[in-house]
């Protein structure tokens, strides 16, 4: 198989289970719990006021920021699809990492754009605390930005560690004028 399409398989295998996954709990959630109503089993009752499942919709941005923006969103999440899917393959091929969080900002931002096209609103439903509504796509987003960020700082530790030999390795060779002297007994 050609290296490059098993290169995006990575990416849209990633992509397409939390597109999936999004899309299967906001549908349980439009089905199932009226526009503005919330659930909680009774069994967990004693998390409601902590957390709960509600029905609630979203014309702005991720955590209801920006409201009334569906338009400027639908174009902007067209925007980082292309650019994910576009430099996905310059990527280099052991940063996990990387690759892992392009995954998770290409599912947040392709499922919450699915809403957008069909329904003209995004749908939240997780309420925990006082933090705004959010779903599976804006997790999905937020978790791509938490593992970018610790693949960035493993990797700039690891740099730093190679630095740090290359250095001590330097210390021990000898400068120029302090060359050993070759023993012509030994030549």
């Amino acid at each position: 198989m050609n290296s490059k399409i098993k290169n995006y398989l990575v990416l849209f295998g990633v992509a397409g289970f939390v597109i999936a996954l999004d899309q299967w709990t906001k549908w349980l959630v439009r089905t199932n719990i009226d526009l503005g109503s919330q659930w909680l089993p009774s069994w967990l009752m004693w998390l409601s006021p902590y957390a709960r499942i509600v029905n609630w919709h979203n014309s702005g941005a991720a955590f209801g920021m920006f409201q009334n923006g569906n338009l400027i969103f639908t174009v902007l999440a067209f925007i980082v699809i292309g650019a994910i899917i576009y430099y996905y393959p310059q990527v280099e091929a052991d940063d996990w990492t990387l690759k892992l969080a392009m995954g998770l900002q290409l599912a947040g931002a392709a499922g919450n754009l699915i809403d957008r096209l069909l329904f003209r609103r995004v749908t939240d439903f997780i309420s925990v605390g006082t933090f705004p509504v959010f779903n599976v796509a804006d997790s999905s987003i937020s978790i791509g930005v938490v593992v970018l960020m610790l693949g960035i700082w493993v990797k700039e530790r690891q740099e730093k560690k190679k630095m740090a030999e290359l250095s001590a390795v330097g210390d021990q060779l000898p400068v120029d004028g302090d060359q050993p002297k070759i023993n012509s007994e030994q030549s």
